[in-house]
């Protein structure tokens, strides 16, 4: 049975779902993929590498795990994650409060982003696009507010193009992921929605065209786990 809302109600939907879910998020992540986003993270960030001096932004940035790996690489710049679930931002608040001056949590919408033109250097998303309710404005926004040279990097869902490998994707991620959910006391609706939004998410190729339609260029992408993950990468021309 489809949890999936009409796309008028999908924003409130899906804000309500992420506060619910947001206390055990971190937890279930590791959970699922078997500690591997973590790692997915990190290739993601070292593939755009922001300048140490730089500013760097995560968009959808859930409970801060880009924000804290793009403070990593950016000593003397600043991290910034935009969130409007708030509860997200709230559970991740330990994780950026050592940090200090160089990372913060802004609330905000994706396909409104509360910055000027041109302020970052990098930018990164990670299994947010699915969520929004147009793809190509969020990367459109994250064109508006990156610098001339300056490079976007999204992380998202994929389906393996092996058959085997691409069945046994579908079978974990729409069949054991609710029942593991419903295990450890998760909500299983949320976890429902998850793999079924991630059917309806454009393939690889498809992203790589919206992203370009937006404004980005020298769109690239690879596969991370198995194909279970695609990893694109583009730059924003100078003007």
């Amino acid at each position: 049975m489809s949890v999936l809302p009409p796309i008028e109600e999908k924003s409130t939907y899906v804000e309500q779902m992420f506060a619910n879910i947001a206390p055990g998020y971190d937890r279930m992540n590791r959970l699922l993929t078997f500690g591997m986003d973590q790692t997915w993270r990190e290739i993601t960030v070292a593939a755009v590498a922001p300048p140490a001096c730089g500013y760097a932004l995560d968009v959808g940035c859930g409970t801060g795990d880009f924000v804290t790996e793009l403070a990593a690489w950016t000593p003397d710049g600043k991290a910034v994650g935009i969130d409007y679930t708030i509860p997200m931002m709230q559970a991740g608040h330990t994780k950026i409060a050592p940090l200090q001056h160089r990372a913060t949590f802004v609330g905000g919408d994706a396909l409104q982003l509360p910055f000027p033109d041109e302020t970052f250097d990098t930018i990164t998303t990670g299994f947010v696009m699915r969520n929004v309710v147009d793809i190509q404005q969020a990367f459109a926004e994250m064109w508006r507010v990156a610098r001339p040279r300056g490079m976007v990097a999204c992380l998202e869902v994929a389906r393996p193009n092996n058959a085997l490998l691409r069945f046994g994707h579908r079978m974990y991620f729409e069949r054991v992921v609710p029942i593991l959910a419903g295990l450890v006391g998760a909500d299983t609706t949320a976890y429902t929605y998850l793999p079924q939004s991630a059917r309806q998410f454009p393939t690889p190729d498809i992203l790589a065209h919206i992203m370009q339609e937006a404004g980005w260029q020298d769109v690239s992408y690879r596969l991370l786990g198995l194909g279970a993950v695609a990893l694109h990468i583009a730059r924003k021309d100078t003007v």
